[in-house]
């Protein structure tokens, strides 16, 4: 256990040191004065506005009025389209700067790509290795800056984000050479970015570290591995806390609401304007806009194609496929990372909510709504960790299998598409349509605010301020920090119903508060309150500590207008464990019926509904077959 004593003291000490010089780690962000400059005032402003207590996000009904009343005579600066991680960024960032910002959804904040994330929020090691030895120094700027805003997001939803030492198993003695250099390399390279020192470790401490590691396999020896660290998210809810502040700050954000057509100024010449569906109701309408955001992700091509059928496309959509094992099969608190396999593929395992996430694929895909995982895939992931662990590893331990497509981008006006960019690409092909994609979730601020950026430009836009979110926690992560939870723990009771019908008092354990404060940071205490007073503090799935009370918080303050929306992106049952968010949708769906008045039939679509969306999770039970090596 020295090892491991070591590795968790050195964290603490860093995160010490980290808070005496200005609460980096623990406390979000830090505000010197160059940095403010004259945009002060205006942080302070709305970070109080965000911060307040009592802030309530506005209802949709109100949101969606919002958006029928932009009309020519009176247009909205922006419309976004797309509520990914992207696009929620640019509604943010546009809102802040003082405009008057919408955003509308096809399906849900974070349905697509936004929710089906590595959950890593990294610089790109790999980038940094094609920048050493092709002499990139395009490689090295994308490095560089993806390092700046990992440790930004970190600051900016302490909440949802943490530092993840990640381990990396070295079988040869060059191969620890190589790689303690190329993450030293890393380190230095992130500077005062820097999350915690990378080092090598021998192989018997590894083994204290990561107990199911094989130190021996076929003609090899583990010499050591080399532990370095990057970031980790929950994606999802980062998302949707993103879309709600968006909506706190003054953005008319709408989910579950299409557009099925573009307005077009009287000369035909430039986009005015949308023609949007509202899905829950059936109900279009007209928005205008002086100029409009393109952040569908991989569907930006159908939005440019809405204008001309005849663009040519921007998205080249690749599959990563990802399986969720049980927590058994790595340690809490430490990952591991294959940089290349026998195939020359990078494979990774990480502890994510108390489960571990293996994957992961890159091969090429067609774009749909609901991407499943194919079963070689699966296979795949599964045959390359137990290349490296001890455990058995069986295809009957897949608890949930989940695709993503990940939007990777050429820019339409370059000479030629030889280069497919990891970078985002930003343009304007078409008069006020300025379209934003490529990138991944670690620069999402970033890119959205060079899309602003943009957009401004194409619209000749007037913001009231510089772009804030450098230096802006998204609601629930401003004053929180990791001993929150012991406040709930300390606070408050579950109550829960007895199979007599009489309500008990239940008490609020450690893993449903710590559960609490991380999913909703400072407004924790709210969900707490919900279900010590409203009789909705029993769990909704056995062994894992998602509340009936959560149903109810997000119906009211998070836009959960559906079973799905709750299941994938509210809380991730879906993703941790399709059996048990199979169970839990009866309830879901009686809790979800009496905050937003659904008759019997909705309540009968929505379990088809969420039924059809967990078939397309490959966990052990919805696999069409099994191969006998892992049975």
């Amino acid at each position: 256990m020295a090892a491991r004593a070591r590795l968790s003291r050195r964290i603490g000490a860093a995160a010490i040191a980290a808070a005496a010089g200005g609460g980096i780690l623990l406390f979000g962000p830090t505000f010197s004065a160059s940095d403010r400059g004259e945009a002060g005032a205006h942080i302070s402003a709305i970070r109080q506005r965000i911060t307040d207590p009592n802030v309530v996000v506005p209802s949709r009904a109100t949101q969606a009025s919002a958006l029928i009343g932009a009309n020519s005579a009176n247009p909205l600066d922006m419309l976004v389209i797309g509520g990914g991680a992207t696009g929620s960024g640019v509604a943010l960032d546009a809102v802040t700067r003082g405009l008057r910002v919408g955003l509308v959804e096809r399906e849900d904040f974070a349905s697509g790509t936004s929710s089906r994330s590595t959950k890593l929020i990294h610089g790109g090691v790999r980038y940094l290795e094609k920048a050493v030895f092709n002499l990139d120094y395009g490689q090295l700027k994308l490095v560089f800056h993806a390092l700046e805003e990992r440790k930004q997001l970190i600051e900016n939803a302490p909440h949802l984000c943490n530092a993840l030492p990640c381990m990396t198993p070295c079988f040869e003695w060059f191969d620890v050479v190589y790689y303690w250099a190329g993450l030293k390399m890393y380190d230095l390279v992130a500077g005062r970015h820097l999350l915690h020192l990378s080092r090598y470790y021998s192989a018997e401490e590894s083994s204290e570290l990561f107990p199911t590691l094989a130190r021996k396999g076929k003609d090899r020896n583990l010499k050591g591995t080399v532990v370095y660290f990057d970031g980790q998210m929950n994606d999802s809810r980062l998302n949707v806390g993103v879309a709600c502040t968006a909506a706190v700050a003054g953005a008319a954000v709408l989910n579950h609401a299409e557009v099925v057509a573009f307005l077009r100024d009287e000369d035909g010449k430039r986009i005015i304007g949308a023609r949007i569906r509202d899905n829950l109701s059936g109900k279009e309408f007209d928005t205008y806009a002086k100029v409009i955001v393109n952040a569908a992700g991989p569907f930006c091509d159908s939005v440019r194609k809405m204008v001309d059928k005849e663009a040519r496309s921007m998205i080249c959509p690749s599959s990563g496929v990802h399986v969720v094992l049980p927590d058994y099969y790595s340690p809490e608190g430490m990952g591991l990372i294959v940089p290349k396999t026998k195939d020359g593929r990078v494979v990774f395992m990480l502890p994510w909510l108390g489960r571990t996430v293996a994957g992961t694929t890159d091969s090429n895909t067609d774009i749909t709504l609901l991407p499943e995982p194919h079963e070689d895939e699966i296979q795949f992931i599964l045959d390359a960790i137990s290349d490296y662990l001890t455990v058995k590893v069986r295809r009957t331990d897949v608890l949930s299998a989940w695709s993503g497509i990940r939007p990777l981008a050429t820019d339409p006006s370059a000479k030629n598409t030889e280069s497919i960019s990891r970078d985002h690409v930003v343009c304007e092909d078409y008069p006020g349509l300025v379209t934003i994609t490529g990138g991944k979730w670690t620069t999402y601020r970033s890119m959205a605010e060079d899309a602003v950026n943009a957009a401004i430009k194409s619209g000749k836009l007037s913001p009231t301020s510089k772009c804030i979110t450098q230096y802006l926690c998204i609601i629930g992560g401003d004053g929180w920090d990791p001993s929150s939870f012991t406040v709930l723990a300390q606070q408050y009771v579950r109550m829960k119903k007895t199979f007599s019908g009489k309500v008990v008092p239940g008490v609020m354990d450690t893993a449903v508060a710590k559960h609490l404060s991380h999913a909703y940071g400072t407004m924790a205490e709210r969900v707490a309150a919900i279900a010590q007073n409203e009789h909705m503090g029993k769990r909704l799935a056995h062994g894992y500590p998602y509340l009936e009370a959560e149903v109810a918080y997000c119906a009211r303050h998070e836009y959960c207008e559906s079973a799905v929306d709750f299941i994938a992106r509210r809380s991730r049952l879906a993703f941790l464990d399709t059996d048990a968010a199979g169970r839990a949708l009866p309830r879901i769906i009686e809790i979800l019926a009496a905050e937003h008045n659904w008759d019997k039939s909705r309540k009968k679509e929505e379990l088809e509904k969420g039924k059809g969306f967990l078939e397309t999770f490959k966990s052990s039970k919805n696999a069409q077959f099994h191969d006998g090596k892992h049975e």
